[in-house]
């Protein structure tokens, strides 16, 4: 009976520690927001799919070294990216859901949704770094992953959109920037959205790889 007992304890006690160490595991892998600032009018907040345009700096949170900073980049212009569909880190995406234009956050960043074990040493960051980001949200529009946007870059409505119908979309976006970016910057955001979009490598990008979401009314 003590025996039956004993091993009802240690099994209960195994189990409690195993949770507790499964919580705590869950937390090192959880990015944490503060906000820092957010605008009392807030009538639209930022979603998978949206083009946002921010500036942020990047810490190393071990020390405090900056290691990015959007402001030295692209002559201080703003950056530029669609959200949620791995155009930077998975933490930042996750860090810049539903904000505000005009909102400012911190946020940390574990290594799982960083660069993790093997780091990133172009941008001198080091294996299993946690990161730290002040991040200041400018604009948020309708990005190149929804269908009124599709529609809208559709110009003549083939269902697939055009190198020429891309660049001349992304140019009118650019316009809202408050500093003019010169031609070549352009063409490199150009390619790069190909170059990740266009999958058969047709000079095309279909309704059906440019959506997301696969929408049905595409």
């Amino acid at each position: 009976m003590h025996f039956l007992f004993g091993l009802v304890f240690v099994s209960y006690v195994w189990g409690f520690f195993t949770i507790l160490g499964q919580k705590k595991a869950e937390g090192v892998d959880e990015v944490e927001i503060e906000v820092l600032h957010r605008p009392e009018n807030c009538s639209k907040t930022s979603k998978k799919g949206d083009l946002l345009n921010a500036h942020y700096d990047g810490y190393l949170a071990k020390d405090g070294t900056k290691f990015y900073c959007s402001r030295t980049q692209n002559e201080g212009h703003p950056k530029w990216f669609v959200l949620g569909v791995g155009q930077v880190i998975k933490g930042l995406d996750i860090a810049m859901m539903n904000m505000c234009p005009g909102e400012k956050r911190k946020v940390t960043i574990p290594p799982s949704f960083a660069y993790g074990k093997e780091g990133y040493v172009q941008g001198k960051i080091p294996p299993d770094a946690t990161l730290i980001f002040e991040i200041e949200l400018y604009a948020v529009t309708k990005g190149p992953r929804s269908v009124e946007t599709f529609k809208q870059i559709d110009v003549n409505s083939d269902r697939q959109l055009s190198k020429d119908e891309i660049s001349d979309y992304l140019e009118k976006e650019f316009e809202k920037d408050e500093k003019p970016r010169d031609k070549s910057y352009q063409k490199a955001v150009l390619e790069d959205f190909l170059k990740k979009n266009d999958h058969d490598g047709d000079g095309f990008i279909s309704s059906k790889e440019y959506n997301v979401y696969q929408h049905d009314e595409l």
